[in-house]
């Protein structure tokens, strides 16, 4: 059974079709990237898979579970991490406390007490090589930093599925690669799903994902393996602009 399955979900604000009749199916342990150019409706599509929009027509079906109309923080504890383009901290928190978070309201929150989540937190503040900043208040990591942390944070959640909106843009070509890397052998030890959007930064799509969706329009343009998918003739017409680089 798949983990996740979008059926014809479509979104429209205004006259905009957003996203239109998208289905796309995601399997346990499974990585896959979202790319497309500007404005072809990849953040709305996230926002439809983690509650912050409901779709106006189609279907959202979870771990076998009707989630269309939930919102994103009864999501949360079914298994729905998620990762923001623009880091969202609890500023005046410590770096500690907002990965805790994460352990208290994911799939294990009702399991855990304070002190069980804050050592979670630890676990991932350390697998993110933030143990410096633990203490810290989140509000005065950089902008890198942050994206880390909210990494961390979406990771103590104990996730069945982790959406990842642009985490690795800003980074170092190196931090891309030890981040790619991380990413892959977190998602398989702990069998997590990761769908990740990502912007223009070939390296990453190639190392992390297996399976590539290219949306155009508010609609889905290629479904199929990443070296495949990128080398579509009709992918590199509206999304990449030449061949992708070896």
């Amino acid at each position: 059974m798949s983990l996740l399955r979008l059926e014809n979900v479509t979104k429209r604000f205004g006259g905009l079709v957003a996203v239109d009749r998208v289905s796309l199916t995601i399997n346990e342990g499974e990585r896959v990237g979202i790319v497309g150019p500007n404005g072809s409706g990849k953040t709305t599509l996230f926002n439809l898979i983690n509650g912050v929009y409901i779709p106006d027509e189609g279907r959202v079906i979870f771990n076998g579970q009707d989630i269309t109309r939930l919102p994103p923080y009864k999501r949360a504890p079914l298994g729905v991490g998620r990762t923001f383009q623009i880091p969202r901290p609890f500023a005046s928190a410590t770096v500690r406390e907002n990965v805790a978070v994460g352990a208290m309201f994911g799939t294990m929150g009702g399991q855990l007490s304070v002190d069980q989540c804050l050592d979670m937190a630890d676990r991932y503040i350390k697998l993110m090589g933030l143990e410096a900043h633990s203490e810290k208040p989140a509000g005065s990591l950089t902008p890198v930093e942050k994206k880390l942390m909210e990494i961390a944070r979406a990771l103590a959640m104990k996730p069945r599925l982790l959406l990842m909106d642009e985490a690795m843009a800003g980074m170092h070509p190196k931090d891309i690669d030890k981040m790619v890397q991380l990413i892959k052998d977190v998602s398989d030890k702990e069998n997590i799903a990761v769908v990740a959007m990502v912007e223009h930064i070939m390296r990453a799509v190639v190392g992390l994902v297996e399976r590539v969706v290219v949306l155009h329009q508010g609609s889905k343009l290629v479904d199929s393996a990443t070296k495949e998918a990128l080398e579509d003739p009709k992918v590199v017409e509206v999304y990449l602009g030449h061949p992708p680089e070896e």
